[in-house]
């Protein structure tokens, strides 16, 4: 095998909530995107970048591929698409602890519009299942295509297999030196990375539709004048209607309060310092459905 440099683009595919934000941070070993338990989590091609002897991986993290119902959803779905045409190894998802379904079946055939990348299969999730419902597993997915570069089964939670994984995802890779400088694990920018540790915050513990109708807008990043160890930081939580910014502030404001101590824990490291965050929910009706809130939004 050739001791050349190689370099490259994956992204992971697969159904919302395969996993797949959850892989992107344990393969980078640091939190670039975030995740929750609710679907259509990632809203951005968000790139995270590992760095290993033989080469370099550039991870584009990308939303779910869903049947979209609203203009984001369509937007969501078509960035997804772009994402798929421009990388060098698209890596299929499906989780251990769930049978392939028609969603899978349909992701996995769509793949053959994307020619020019390799095709690998992951079963992720095995810390979540048995012996035999990974072996099922490994064997559903390996049916679903015969071009396959590899089947991998491995768990973002214990780390098992994500040697292999990136092992075998660089040896596909072109040859070529690294795209990114050693020792940057994103090219998001620190209001993007903000904007989502307060979006994760908020998302925590909201029910049914409301996580959809959830976007964060930072709205300034400075640093506290004669004190160099505090930054404030003020942002906007935008929801589509006003019983939604009852849910988000909470009784007698509690619930807000709570978004902003979990998110100020995130944010502090990201800044490194102090930070005073200040939160503010504002109503943008339907933003998700008009094309003009979207643009202000960043979509």
């Amino acid at each position: 095998m050739s001791d050349a440099q190689r370099s490259g683009f994956v992204t992971f595919v697969g159904r919302p909530n395969v996993g797949k934000s959850t892989l992107m941070n344990a393969l980078v070993g640091e939190k670039v995107a975030i995740t929750s338990e609710k679907p259509q989590t990632t809203r951005r091609a968000i790139r995270g970048i590992l760095n290993r002897p033989e080469g370099q991986l550039v991870v584009v993290d990308t939303p779910g591929v869903h049947r979209p119902r609203t203009l984001l959803g369509q937007r969501l779905n078509d960035l997804v698409e772009s994402v798929l045409g421009d990388v060098d190894v698209i890596a299929f998802c499906a989780p251990a602890n769930e049978k392939v379904g028609p969603g899978d079946r349909r992701i996995a055939e769509s793949l053959t519009g994307y020619p020019r990348a390799k095709k690998v299969a992951l079963v992720t999730k095995t810390d979540a299942a048995s012996r035999d419902q990974v072996m099922e597993r490994l064997m559903e997915v390996d049916a679903l295509r015969d071009d396959w570069a590899a089947v991998i089964p491995l768990s973002s939670e214990t780390g098992d297999q994500l040697d292999v994984l990136a092992g075998e995802v660089l040896a596909l890779m072109p040859e070529g030196p690294a795209l990114y400088p050693e020792g940057v694990v994103t090219d998001e920018s620190i209001e993007d990375r903000v904007a989502e540790a307060i979006r994760e915050a908020a998302l925590e513990g909201v029910r049914d539709e409301l996580p959809h109708s959830i976007a964060v807008q930072v709205q300034e990043i400075a640093g506290r004048d004669g004190d160099p160890d505090l930054t404030d930081v003020f942002a906007d939580i935008v929801v589509e209607r006003d019983s939604q910014k009852a849910i988000i502030i909470g009784r007698k404001g509690a619930r807000l309060k709570d978004v902003g101590s979990r998110a100020r824990a995130e944010v502090e490291p990201l800044i490194g310092t102090r930070v005073f965050l200040s939160l503010h929910v504002r109503v943008a009706k339907e933003w998700q459905r008009d094309p003009k809130h979207l643009g202000r939004l960043g979509f």
